[in-house]
């Protein structure tokens, strides 16, 4: 299985990024073929830690194969164009192998 991670920096306009994820880029990602399931979780760091991350969400696939095609598919490129929408340069994303 692997999973793709987006982690989002504090936008400067919190109250529209989430209404803007909520309610439009999750339920693109949800039509994504072959997604086996998402996770979005909130962050808090530790006491004592900084972090310019507030948001994670995971998105699970059963192998490269799958989250390739999935990428490729139309579904996939709607969300990726979405993303540009509202966290463009605030977004890194990491591609994880899980055990």
């Amino acid at each position: 299985m692997v999973k793709l991670v987006a982690m989002y920096k504090t936008p400067s306009d919190l109250e529209m990024f989430e209404k803007h994820y909520f309610e439009k880029h999750m339920p693109l990602v949800e039509k994504i073929p072959g997604l086996i399931r998402s996770e979005v979780s909130k962050l808090k760091v530790l006491p004592g830690t900084e972090s310019q991350y507030f948001m994670m969400a995971e998105m699970y696939y059963d192998d490269m194969d799958a989250f390739n095609a999935a990428m490729g598919s139309p579904e996939g490129k709607a969300s990726a164009r979405d993303l540009v929408n509202f966290a463009k340069d605030n977004v890194d994303f990491f591609l994880g192998k899980v055990k």
